[in-house]
């Protein structure tokens, strides 16, 4: 369930800031195709990418994760 509600969040959030998945790949460092399994649910990114993706999206892990609404 967690991996689901991550995948999601990460669309949201690429979405919102109008960005392609190659770009947010490119800035965070797997590539599209990885980066595209994790947005699908399919694949969970490591500890260190996933703080790096609260980073570059300016949210907590938590929010990620789906443990908190902010």
């Amino acid at each position: 369930m967690m991996e689901i509600l991550l995948g999601k969040r990460l669309k949201e959030l690429r979405c919102e800031r109008a960005l392609t998945q190659k770009q947010v790949a490119e800035a965070l460092g797997p590539n599209s195709v990885t980066y595209l399994h994790y947005e699908k649910a399919q694949r969970e990114p490591p500890l260190p990418l996933l703080a790096d993706m609260a980073k570059f999206y300016n949210v907590t892990t938590d929010y990620l994760l789906g443990l908190s609404d902010y």
